[in-house]
């Protein structure tokens, strides 16, 4: 894996003043953490990204796994400033060609994610990134769809993790968290 530095962080930047909160979203007693306005605001986009990167970097990934769908806006930029590739995890029906799945369960009800057929060569190390960790099943899902395809998950990475619902404790691999609030 080839890396490429990584420039444009400024450690007193605090990015909690970029994520807004917004209350009763999706539905009533739920507090949101709206990522949408860290992502339009160009330098602290660059900064969020530089530091997944440094912090996925000692993992030393081959790939970096994108949970649909903001999964994806945080792995594409950071998989680039590593030099390392990307892949999707998606949901039924949203790759091309032949995929492999896992259902699992929700709090309320159940999931499935996908990867290509050809997405993993066994052994590959293999970082998961999400936007959002809170209970965990979706991100520990991920984890057991690479394992199952032969992948090596040496990691996984948040932007915002939700402390005090368990997610980290389910979670088979290391966990990187950019920011974490009280659930």
């Amino acid at each position: 894996m080839t890396q490429t530095p990584i420039h444009g962080d400024q450690p007193e930047l605090d990015l909690k003043k970029y994520i807004r909160e917004i209350p009763d979203f999706p539905k009533p007693g739920i507090l949101f953490y709206d990522i949408s306005t860290l992502i339009r605001n160009a330098d602290a986009w660059q900064i969020a990204t530089a530091r997944l990167a440094r912090a996925i970097a000692p993992w030393q990934p081959d790939l970096l796994a994108g949970i649909e769908s903001r999964g994806f806006l945080t792995a594409a930029p950071v998989a680039m400033r590593l030099g390392c590739g990307f892949i999707m995890l998606r949901k039924p029906g949203k790759l091309p060609g032949k995929t492999i799945s896992l259902k699992y369960g929700l709090e309320y009800g159940q999931d499935e994610l996908h990867i290509q057929e050809d997405a993993i060569k066994p052994g590959q190390r293999v970082v998961v990134l999400d936007d959002l960790l809170a209970t965990g099943g979706t991100l520990a899902a991920s984890i057991r769809l690479l394992k199952n395809v032969g992948a090596e998950v040496v990691g996984t990475s948040v932007l915002v993790e939700l402390d005090g619902l368990g997610g980290r404790e389910k979670l088979d691999a290391p966990l990187h968290s950019l920011l974490t609030y009280p659930a």
